[in-house]
C-alpha cells in the first residue's frame, strides 16, 4: 500500500502544483526554462505513475476488500466511461464546443472516470487509487475555472462537425479500450 500511496504523492503533487504552489511554479519556469521544466516535470510525472502502477499491481496482488460491489456497477461503470473518451477527444481537438463549455474536459472525464471505478469497485487499493483521483480532479477542476476567469480565458467553439469528430474518435477509442485493451493492460474485461 505505501507504494501506492507513494506514487499518488508523487504523481498527484506533481500535477497539484498550479493548485496550491502557482507563483512557486512560475518563478520555477522563469528560472529553469519551459523546456528544462517540462523535462523535469515529466520525469516526475513517470516516476509517479510507474510507482502507482506498481503500487496498484501489488494491492491487487493481496486485497483488502471493503464490499462488494453489486455487478450491474461493472456493468455501469463500462458505459460511464463513453462519455470519458469523448471528453478526452474534446480537450484535444480544438473549436469544439464541449471544450467551450466546460473549459477543461479532461478534468471533467478524470472525475467520471474515477467516480465510475469507485462504484464498481470495493477494494481498499481501488478507494485509495481512484479515490484520490477524483479529489485532485475536483481541486484542479475549480483551480483551473478560477484560472480561467483571472485571466478572461475563453474556448472558441467552431462548428457542430468538431464536436461530431471529437464523437467518433471518443467512442471509437472506449470500443478499443472497453472490449480489447482494457483486459489486456488491466486483467479485468469491462464487459466479460
Amino acid at each position: 500500500m505505501s507504494v501506492l500511496i507513494a506514487g499518488l504523492l508523487v504523481f498527484l503533487g506533481a500535477h497539484s502544483l498550479r493548485i496550491v504552489a502557482e507563483p512557486w511554479r512560475a518563478r520555477q519556469i522563469a528560472r529553469l526554462g519551459e523546456q528544462r521544466w517540462k523535462g523535469l516535470y515529466s520525469i516526475v510525472s513517470l516516476l509517479g505513475f510507474a510507482l502507482i502502477v506498481w503500487g496498484y499491481g501489488m494491492t491487487r496482488a493481496e486485497p483488502v476488500t471493503l464490499w462488494e460491489p453489486p455487478l450491474w456497477t461493472r456493468h455501469a461503470a463500462a458505459l460511464l466511461t463513453a462519455p470519458i473518451f469523448v471528453l478526452i477527444a474534446a480537450a484535444y481537438i480544438p473549436g469544439t464546443r464541449i471544450k467551450a463549455a466546460l473549459g477543461h474536459p479532461m478534468l471533467v472525464g478524470v472525475k467520471l472516470w474515477a467516480l465510475a471505478h469507485l462504484i464498481s469497485n470495493g477494494r481498499l487499493g481501488d478507494v485509495l487509487l481512484f479515490g484520490a483521483f477524483l479529489v485532485w480532479a475536483v481541486f484542479d477542476f475549480k483551480a483551473a475555472r478560477a484560472r480561467d476567469r483571472a485571466a478572461g480565458t475563453r474556448y472558441p467553439s467552431a462548428s457542430l462537425a468538431r464536436d461530431a469528430v471529437a464523437v467518433a474518435i471518443g467512442l471509437a477509442l472506449w470500443a478499443a479500450f472497453a472490449f480489447h485493451l482494457h483486459a489486456w493492460l488491466i486483467g479485468v474485461g469491462p464487459f466479460g
